[in-house]
């Protein structure tokens, strides 16, 4: 597996190397040993979530609240999703920007991101699964989210979709800066902490 890191500090995407022969595939998109290596963290698993999308959905800007925070690995095992990353920790060097992977199911690559950032994707194809491994389990009171909208944030969403299909949740979320402006966002110092 190569681990590259992403334009923001704590988040990592992960490429397996797949074993392909006339039966099909195999590879290891998750190995906890190998990622410690290379992000200098141990991570342990606590939860485990799938969705299913639709073509347009976009999940998320979601986050929580730091501590306890909540990193996550996530990986697309069939369809194809643009995943971001967001850097949502107040006075953070990167506060604000964003980094985004495709994740598919040909690449198969994966996406870590630890405690304090912020994490969105939108389903490329018909039908797009994504796996999430989560460090800590989840507790709605301390759960938010930013408008995936946002246009403070820019996010690259695609243009060739048509409309994008949000949860009522995500598209009532505030803004980045009201969210800032609310004291509402992760600190830098203690998503870093530790």
């Amino acid at each position: 597996m190569k681990i590259e890191a992403l334009d923001i500090a704590g988040a990592w995407v992960c490429r397996p190397h797949a074993h392909d022969d006339d039966r099909g595939s195999f590879l290891e998109w998750f190995r906890a040993d190998v990622l410690a290596e290379a992000t200098g963290r141990q991570f342990e698993v606590a939860q485990a979530n799938h969705s299913v999308s639709r073509r347009g959905t976009v999940r998320g800007v979601h986050y929580a609240d730091v501590p306890p925070g909540q990193a996550k690995y996530v990986y697309c095992p069939r369809g194809a999703v643009l995943d971001v990353v967001i850097d949502l920790r107040a006075g953070s060097p990167t506060f604000g920007r964003h980094a985004a992977v495709r994740l598919d199911d040909v690449d198969r690559a994966g996406v870590f991101i630890v405690e304090g950032l912020g994490h969105a994707f939108c389903a490329l194809t018909e039908t797009a699964d994504l796996t999430y491994l989560v460090s800590t389990t989840y507790d709605p009171a301390v759960e938010h989210a930013i408008n995936p909208l946002d246009p403070g944030l820019a996010l690259p969403w695609p243009s060739d979709i048509g409309d994008l299909l949000l949860s009522d949740k995500d598209r009532s979320a505030p803004t980045l800066a009201e969210a800032e402006s609310a004291g509402a966002l992760p600190s830098y110092d203690a998503s870093t902490a530790g």
